[in-house]
């Protein structure tokens, strides 16, 4: 059988390694793609530094990532800026406002645009990676919220205008604590409290790796029919109704 090859963006990274390795041990040829290039050297994957926010550094990553796999099965669009506060919004510049857009919701829709046709061939699939954020929110988040949630509605639009050559789901994280997968020069060990564990109702904070093998199931033959859907993987605290004391 063909070797199949996935692209993950924001992969050198976080979600996006634990991502790449979970389709690695799946047997993908996966190439990374981020625009930090010293995670980049770092990474375990063939690496392509790319902004996805814009178009030609988009198209050049697929060029090399189809060049050097001959073929493109999957597509993670986890590239985002992660941070979600920003100042209130009657004080937020535009340009942040557009610069975050840019790249977590832009950037989507640049990389599917790029890689459809291959995936179209392949009868591959895409994967977008967008949080909690995009269901519920805290103060001064206005831009990542808007970005996510977008990101949730171009899964279903894109599945359906896509479909049934190439599948679309999401993934919405919640808590994931990613200080071991940071590049070495911010890894930090994990601050995280019983109770941080404790308000979970699985019993404790996310891990990459819970991301990583639920877009590794959505991307497999396995979830064939499944489309157009956004996964909350948060321990369960969407759920969860809690109130202040």
């Amino acid at each position: 059988m063909t070797k199949k090859a996935a692209l993950v963006t924001g992969g050198a990274q976080g979600i996006g390694k634990a991502t790449a390795q979970a389709l690695a041990f799946r047997g993908y040829d996966v190439a990374v793609a981020d625009v930090d290039a010293e995670a980049g050297r770092e990474s375990e994957f063939p690496f392509i530094r790319c902004d996805v926010s814009k178009e030609a550094s988009v198209e050049a990553c697929v060029r090399a990532a189809v060049r050097r796999f001959g073929r493109l099965d999957a597509l993670v669009n986890n590239a985002g800026l992660a941070n979600p506060a920003d100042p209130p919004v009657d004080k937020l510049p535009l340009a942040d406002w557009n610069r975050r857009i840019g790249v977590n919701l832009t950037g989507a829709f640049l990389m599917s645009k790029h890689c459809v046709p291959h995936l179209r061939k392949s009868g591959g699939a895409i994967v977008n990676v967008a949080s909690t954020r995009a269901l519920q929110s805290e103060p001064n988040t206005e831009a990542y919220a808007a970005s996510k949630g977008g990101l949730v509605a171009l899964t279903h639009a894109l599945a359906i205008s896509l479909g049934p050559q190439v599948r679309v789901n999401c993934v919405s994280p919640g808590w994931i604590d990613v200080s071991a997968w940071k590049k070495r020069g911010r890894r930090r060990p994990a601050r995280l409290s019983r109770r941080d564990h404790a308000q979970h109702p699985v019993g404790r904070v996310g891990r990459p790796e819970d991301i990583g093998e639920l877009a590794a199931f959505l991307l497999s033959d396995a979830a064939g029919f499944i489309t157009g859907q956004n996964f909350v993987c948060d321990g369960g605290m969407t759920k969860k109704m809690i109130y202040d004391e």
